[in-house]
Parts: structure tokens; C-alpha cells; sequence
């Protein structure tokens, strides 16, 4: 197969001491590298070698072009499965998201160094893969959301971990709203530990091919933290101004609200005339009243939750949500018709019977037949 038909492009580049540093990089700049399964099923196994490999010192992911890391995940196969089976369990669905998961949960929990680099659009599955990396880079043009109030779905690939590990209210006001956070928002939040400019991408590659790279992970670890450290010294007076920082105290706010309802009305009237508040007040308004309910609640469960208990969970809601139809319909309209007129099943979330949620929250496995039963045994 040629490198123009591979789904990701692999490199091992060799540091001047004779350690390598594996580069894996998405290869569809025409989606704006959206997650396939065919992607996942190649990325796999070959971050599992990397992982187990005594040569391989660090992991960078990156993505192809200078567009996007990953705009999310490519839901179109997704889509023409659920459209199969309505009202059905649609084998493809649950394959896509355990398999996407399992990838998601590896990064986490890697051990060597795992550098991504989030430059320009960083989306739902791209913010999966993203959100684990022990290293998480952000450049003047990120753009990171997780917009899936507007398809029907929810903020998975984590999030239920994530976003519970953000400042007081932040997790639920990116939630409900799928507002596109900056560079500055993703430190600021723990979403990005170093701001570094695409631009200046090569030249620290470079760079970490002349660190002498060890057998300690720890070690490892704190080179590279150093490398972009310093990178970002020189950087720093670049990085864009926060949207979130101006709203802070009303986004915190946010955390002490016990009501649904209540957290929307808060957000509608939260202060301010800015493009970045008005979009987020859009999309909450154009969102599925069934997502708003699905993030309430997960953002109340997750934070008891370890990691891979948050993924079991998060897969069980995926695949309810396929059977639903929730989700086809937001799809449909977002971006298969484009006609963004989504005809979700309920108007408001007044409207949304408690059990329509409590179905969706019901695992649909016992939990020694749930696919993702293994991960965490290995911690």
C-alpha cells in the first residue's frame, strides 16, 4: 500500500544516542484527519509494540496537514449502521466505540512519554486521543470542542473523566454548550500543559533527536517536559487570550446548581456580549435536550469513578444512544442533509421522561460479558 492510501503514517526516528522516538501521524488531511476504525485498528497494535519496545524512548501523534490534529471521529460508517438498524442494537457501532475506547484508555495509562500535537482543530474523538497524552500541546491555532450536543450523542472518549478533573463548572458549561475553546482555555482548564507554535514544530523534532534519551520513564518524562518548557519560553507571548477567563466566576458558579433546568437558565443569562458567549448560548439552544440530560448525569457519576470504570460506562451510553435514534437524527441534520433542523424527540429537557435516561445509563452487558471487562486489570 502506498503512504498516500495509509490511514496513518508511522516513522522511528533516531535520537543521536541510538534511542528512537516513534512518530504516528493521522493521514486524512481531507477530513481534517477524523478517527476511522480503520485508524484505530492500525494505530492499536502499533502503540502497544512502541509501548513494549525498549527502544522506543517517546510516542509523538500528530496529525497531517496544518488544518487539524483530528476534527473528530468519522461518524459517517456510524451513521449508515444505525440507519441499518433503528431501534436496534447495530454490532458496528458497539465494534467502533470499544475499539476506540480501548485506544483512547492505552494512551492514557502508556507509561513512556506520549507527546500529541494539538494543532488547529481538535474535536471529540481528536480530544480522545489528546486528553490521555502525558505531554499535550496546543499551538496558535487550536481549536478543541466537544461539540456532541449538536449530533445527539454526548461528550465521550473520556470525557466523563476529563471533564470532572476541570476548574469548578467548566466541565458542564463545555458540556451543554460544545463551546470551541483556545489554547489558552486548554492549559488553563488541564486540557494542554505547553503552548508551542506550529510554526516551531520541526526545529523541537530536532531538537529531541539531541536528547539523550535513557531507560527511566521517569527521566524521560522530565526531558521532555524541558524541551517544551523551553520551547515555550519563547513562545509565550503569542499564545491567544483566554475566552473562559472572563466568565470564570459565572461558569463556577454553575458547580453549585443541582437542577438541569437551572444550570440551562443560568448560561442563557450569563453576562456578556462577545462572539465566543453568544455562539456558546446557539449551540446550547440548538443541542439535543436528551445530551443535556446524558451530561448532567455523567458529570454527577464520573466523579466517583476510576478510568476504566468511565470508559465501561461511556460505552454502554454510546451504543444505548446508537439504539435510540437520538443520534441518527443529529447526524442527519448536521451533516448528512445540512439542513440544521434536527427533529430531536423531545422540545426541552422539562419534556425528557427520567426513564428515557435511566435506559441509557442501563449497561446493556452483564459485566463479565462487557467488552472493555479487561481494561484496568493491568494497573
Amino acid at each position: 500500500m502506498s503512504a498516500v492510501n495509509e490511514v496513518v503514517l508511522y516513522q522511528e526516528l533516531t535520537a543521536q544516542n541510538g534511542k528512537k522516538i516513534g512518530v504516528a501521524t493521522l493521514n486524512s488531511e481531507k477530513s481534517l484527519n477524523a478517527l476511522s476504525l480503520p485508524m484505530v485498528e492500525s494505530l492499536l497494535p502499533k502503540l502497544q509494540s512502541w509501548q513494549a519496545d525498549p527502544s522506543i524512548s517517546l510516542v509523538i501523534l500528530d496529525g497531517s496537514g496544518d488544518k487539524a490534529f483530528c476534527a473528530g471521529g468519522d461518524i459517517r460508517d456510524l451513521y449508515k449502521a444505525m440507519l441499518d438498524k433503528p431501534g436496534e442494537y447495530a454490532p458496528y457501532v458497539e465494534e467502533f466505540f470499544t475499539k476506540e475506547y480501548t485506544l483512547d484508555y492505552l494512551i492514557h495509562t502508556f507509561g513512556k512519554p506520549v507527546l500529541v500535537w494539538g494543532n488547529g482543530i481538535v474535536m471529540g474523538g481528536g480530544l480522545g486521543l489528546m486528553a490521555g497524552a502525558s505531554h499535550k500541546v496546543v499551538t496558535a491555532t487550536s481549536r478543541i470542542a466537544m461539540p456532541e450536543m449538536a449530533i445527539g450523542l454526548y461528550p465521550d472518549v473520556g470525557a466523563s473523566w476529563f471533564l470532572n478533573r476541570m476548574p469548578p463548572g467548566c466541565g458542564l458549561f463545555l458540556g451543554l454548550t460544545g463551546a470551541s475553546i483556545n489554547a489558552a482555555d486548554a492549559k488553563f482548564i488541564g486540557l494542554a500543559d505547553h503552548f508551542v507554535l506550529h510554526e516551531r514544530k520541526a526545529a523541537l523534532i530536532d531538537k529531541l533527536k539531541t536528547i539523550n534519551w535513557g531507560d527511566t520513564i521517569a527521566l524521560n518524562h522530565q526531558k521532555l517536559s524541558d524541551a517544551l518548557r523551553s520551547e515555550e519560553d519563547q513562545c509565550r507571548t503569542q499564545m491567544p487570550l483566554s475566552h473562559i477567563r472572563p466568565h470564570q466566576s459565572e461558569i463556577e458558579a454553575l458547580a453549585g446548581l443541582t437542577e438541569l433546568e437551572t444550570v440551562i437558565a443560568a448560561i442563557n443569562t450569563m453576562q456578556g456580549e462577545d462572539k465566543w458567549l453568544l455562539k456558546a448560548k446557539d449551540s446550547l439552544a440548538y443541542g439535543s435536550p436528551i445530551t443535556a440530560h446524558i451530561v448532567f448525569e455523567l458529570l454527577k457519576l464520573g466523579q466517583s469513578k476510576i478510568l476504566a470504570d468511565s470508559f465501561r460506562l461511556e460505552l454502554g451510553l454510546s451504543v444505548q444512544c446508537g439504539k435510540l435514534g437520538e443520534f441518527t437524527e443529529g447526524v442527519r441534520a448536521l451533516l448528512m442533509d445540512k439542513d440544521l433542523q434536527p427533529k430531536w424527540q423531545y422540545k426541552t429537557v422539562a419534556d425528557v421522561p427520567q426513564a428515557v435516561i435511566a435506559e441509557l445509563f442501563r449497561s446493556p452487558w452483564q459485566p463479565e460479558q462487557h467488552p472493555l471487562r479487561h481494561l484496568g486489570t493491568d494497573e
